[in-house]
């Protein structure tokens, strides 16, 4: 029995289909929000959740995505080198407004304007990602190259260093 997706999750098994990608969308019982609820969730480890997370720019007002491993946290001093401005974490409305998905279901494809894309070189490492799929709820499994390839993101170095 096929289940039916809902709009946002549809939204990006159809952005995925459309860019040659055969990966399937799920959607589970269980939230996965943040990383640490999605790896509970999946049954994976923390590191190997793609979360996006989107970033505005300061003067320009342009969204920015920054998919990055579950376990790290992205330095906005490096991505503000990366960008040239300075950036700030939008709040709810603007992700909505720019992404078409809600906080905690940003995909790292389907959105409603082409952003400027960011990749944590950390994702590099494992063999198999999940990354949300336009809910809170849904999920789906890919390779860190076709991330890559989907996104057409820049691989870079995000992760805050501690100390």
């Amino acid at each position: 029995m096929v289940s039916q997706l809902s709009p946002s999750a549809q939204n990006v098994q159809n952005a995925l289909s459309r860019l040659g990608f055969d990966y399937q969308v799920i959607e589970l019982p269980q939230t996965t929000r943040t990383a640490k609820e999605a790896a509970l969730a999946i049954g994976c480890r923390v590191e190997q959740i793609a979360k996006s997370l989107i970033f505005r720019g300061c003067d320009s007002g342009r969204p920015i995505l920054v998919i990055a491993s579950g376990a790290n946290r992205v330095d906005e001093r490096l991505l503000m080198e990366l960008t040239g401005e300075a950036v700030e974490k939008p709040d709810a409305g603007y992700v909505l407004e720019k992404t078409g998905f809600v906080i905690g279901g940003v995909a790292p494809v389907g959105h409603r304007e082409r952003l400027a894309t960011y990749l944590d070189a950390d994702l590099l490492q494992y063999d198999v990602l999940w990354a949300a799929a336009g809910n809170p709820f849904a999920v789906f499994k890919l390779s860190p190259e076709d991330l890559v390839r989907m996104t057409g993101g820049q691989v870079v170095q995000v992760k805050k260093r501690s100390g």
